[in-house]
């Protein structure tokens, strides 16, 4: 009978931690959701230029690399603002140009913000409800992004626009995924850091829309 409280007390316990990684996650994600609107706004505004690629790797990649030294401490909090708002900053000029160069560039973004949303809490919603792990995927989508990234940059340096097309399908697919893989291991308790988990789903969110708007601006732009 001890034993099967502690069991009982065990998994309770677990289900409250569980519960506050959910929470912390979500409401840190709307947060920085936020913060990098709101610098891809000024941005705007402010006609700011496209950093060059290799200025957004490297400031991407540095800033995650300190969010991942600092996950444990409060200081991993401002890292992330760092990192999304940054994000939401080398937005700002991609928008400004499917605004400029498509005369139904307004309805474009929308509807990339509309189809990134629709994807991101139906899948999430079929994570939470079904409880169906997707652990599994780890490994694929480790590799399937590392293709993809190696894609872009070479149709990025080469100029390839069919390759360009196939990358952004591809990363809609994995995003997808990893929306997935990452929700399924915060509800099974496989990450337990709001601050990890919060990242990698604002990466996949990022590159989710920017995907969405690159199809959507090759198949339905009017210029």
């Amino acid at each position: 009978m001890a034993h099967q409280e502690r069991v009982i007390s065990a998994g309770q316990q677990q289900a409250l931690e569980i519960n506050k990684v959910v929470r912390n996650t979500y409401t840190l994600l709307a947060m920085t959701l936020l913060a990098s609107a709101l610098a891809a706004g000024f941005a705007m505004v402010t006609n700011a230029p496209p950093l060059h690629f290799i200025v957004v790797l490297g400031g991407y990649f540095g800033l995650l690399f300190l969010t991942n030294a600092l996950r444990n401490s409060a200081w991993g909090i401002l890292s992330v603002f760092a990192l999304t708002a940054f994000m939401g900053y080398t937005l700002g000029p991609l928008l400004s140009y499917y605004m400029a160069a498509f005369s139904n560039g307004s309805q474009l973004v929308m509807t990339a913000f509309g189809g990134t949303a629709a994807i991101f809490l139906g899948l999430s919603a079929y994570v939470m409800t079904t409880r169906k792990n997707f652990s599994f995927m780890g490994g694929f989508l480790f590799a399937g992004i590392l293709v993809a990234f190696l894609a872009g940059l070479g149709a990025l340096v080469f100029g390839i626009p069919g390759l360009s097309l196939a990358v952004s399908v591809m990363f809609i697919l994995l995003m997808s995924g990893l929306i997935l893989y990452q929700t399924s291991e915060i509800v099974h308790g496989g990450e337990t850091n709001y601050i990890m988990a919060t990242v990698t789903l604002y990466v996949a969110l990022f590159n989710l829309f920017t995907s969405l708007l690159h199809l959507l601006g090759v198949f339905g732009g009017d210029d």
